[in-house]
């Protein structure tokens, strides 16, 4: 009797747990099955999925716009700031968390500031300042500015992550011989690869979901956006939802697989610091 009883309240927060998944991605689902219909079907069929799913709206993204190449632009752009942002904050987050005094606790006060401090407020002196050196509509200026507003977030998960790894590791490399960046580079940066995991795949979700600031920097097409690019499917007396459901699936893919791969060092990256003794 008791197995039967926990096996339907099993089943029961089963059901319950699939029913919350399903409502919370039906905007997900949606996207998806529209991106499967046909022309035809697309503002005819109010259904979740087509009757006849189709591969229309993959082809004519792929072949027919600057999609592809607006996911290439967005690939190098985030791997780039991703890759600058987890050396310097991991340097940077070291320095602060084994390093004692007023100068570095002023420092992670100021890293919190800046924080606080939308983006949108220093878009004009940005603006001015990129086309006085010649930036304006380059992938180097966005490098630029997504690694000054992503590094101060960096540098604080980083230094929560060390101050959870004991200080002894990096003393008993160095009282064997090893010189301060070797202890680093070959004891405490492997210690570490959660925490720079964390600060790249939050880096990378950033980036390619940035719009903003690539919009106002951005104006050629050929080095356009992910998030750019798919405000070409929206014409100005109606909009594509096939090709633009396709496009956005398709956008989502790199992110969901990467957020796969790394969710283990994510969660364990993001939780550093969290509880000491």
């Amino acid at each position: 009797m008791y197995k039967a009883r926990k096996t339907v309240r099993c089943g029961l927060l089963y059901a319950l747990i699939i029913g919350v998944c399903l409502v919370t991605n039906l905007p997900i689902l949606s996207m998806m099955g529209t991106a499967f219909k046909p022309r035809h079907e697309v503002m005819a069929n109010t259904n979740l999925w087509p009757r006849e799913p189709s591969l229309e709206n993959f082809i004519r993204v792929i072949q027919k716009t600057t999609f592809p190449q607006a996911v290439y632009n967005t690939c190098l752009i985030a791997l780039s700031v991703a890759g600058v942002c987890v050396i310097f904050a991991s340097m940077a987050g070291f320095a602060i968390s084994r390093a004692k005094g007023k100068v570095f606790s002023s420092f992670t006060l100021l890293l919190l500031i800046l924080q606080m401090i939308p983006s949108i407020l220093i878009m004009i002196p940005l603006f001015s300042t990129l086309r006085t050196l010649g930036l304006m509509d380059t992938h180097i200026s966005l490098m630029v500015i997504y690694i000054s507003v992503n590094l101060p977030f960096g540098i604080l998960t980083m230094k929560g992550f060390f101050d959870s790894i004991p200080a002894e590791m990096d003393e008993a490399a160095m009282i064997d011989g090893a010189s301060p960046y070797q202890a680093y580079w070959r004891i405490i940066f492997p210690t570490a690869l959660p925490g720079m995991i964390s600060v790249a795949v939050y880096t990378l979700m950033t980036v390619w979901n940035e719009f903003t600031i690539a919009n106002v920097f951005i104006q050629s097409a050929e080095r356009q956006t992910l998030s750019q690019s798919l405000r070409q499917f929206q014409l100005q007396t109606t909009t594509d939802w096939g090709a633009l459901s396709a496009a956005a699936a398709l956008a989502c893919i790199p992110a969901f697989l990467f957020l796969i791969l790394a969710q283990k060092y994510l969660i364990s990256g993001m939780t550093s610091g969290a509880v000491k003794g």
